[in-house]
């Protein structure tokens, strides 16, 4: 399939592919949670009846994180390409396909949070608020541990989606896998590359999905 020459030549490629696809990934996971997070947290606390009740907060941000959320990634890629641009100082490379997977991922990991959150039962809540804690305790030691299992799903999920964001970011010179795939699956239809690059992508995705099923039932006490 390859000779001695090319096979090391693929396997340089494929290790580079892999690194930049890593990199790119763990950043944009990283900075998403780190933002996302409290987004879900602020867009769950102020809705009605809840611990910091605020209408106006709410609708504003719930707004704003179905209109990113509707736009399609290869759309968003291309159209926040002069910020990517401000923030990494360039647009081709992993750290510049960082920028839109983040950007990406904020209002999806807000979601997921908002959506773990909801699945506690108000009556812990209530339990909490009658033994005088403050919204800043309930949100620690009730909202965040009791959700904490559902979190580290969710962020399984996430970091599947923005692997596969990657690929398409490789369309626009985002390097990684994904650019690997186009330059050599798509435009010279090199298929042993293609196929190994696929197989790659989905022994990602598996170990991905088990890491996050292991430490979530880890975490559940339920």
């Amino acid at each position: 399939m390859f000779s001695g020459e090319e096979l090391q030549q693929t396997i340089k490629l494929l290790s580079e592919g892999l690194l930049d696809t890593t990199y790119m990934v763990g950043l944009s996971v990283f900075l998403s949670h780190f933002l996302g997070i409290p987004l879900g947290i602020i867009l769950v606390t102020t809705e009605e009846g809840h611990v910091w009740e605020n209408h106006l907060i709410n609708m504003v941000l719930g707004a704003i994180v179905n209109a990113t959320r509707s736009i399609p990634f290869i759309i968003l890629l291309v159209f926040i390409m002069p910020f990517t641009d401000k923030v990494a100082g360039t647009t081709i490379g992993p750290t510049a396909a960082a920028v839109p997977l983040t950007v990406g991922a904020i209002p999806f990991v807000a979601r997921m949070v908002e959506t773990a959150f909801k699945e506690i039962e108000w009556g812990i809540i209530e339990a909490a608020l009658a033994m005088g804690a403050s919204p800043g305790q309930i949100v620690r030691k009730v909202l965040i541990r009791e959700a904490l299992p559902s979190i580290i799903l969710g962020a399984a999920i996430t970091t599947i989606t923005l692997v596969s964001f990657s690929a398409m970011a490789g369309v626009v010179g985002g390097g990684g896998l994904g650019d690997l795939a186009v330059r050599y699956g798509y435009y010279r239809y090199e298929k042993p590359l293609m196929f190994i690059i696929v197989v790659l992508l989905i022994i990602i995705v598996q170990l991905i999905q088990m890491t996050g099923d292991v430490v979530s039932a880890r975490l559940n006490k339920k």
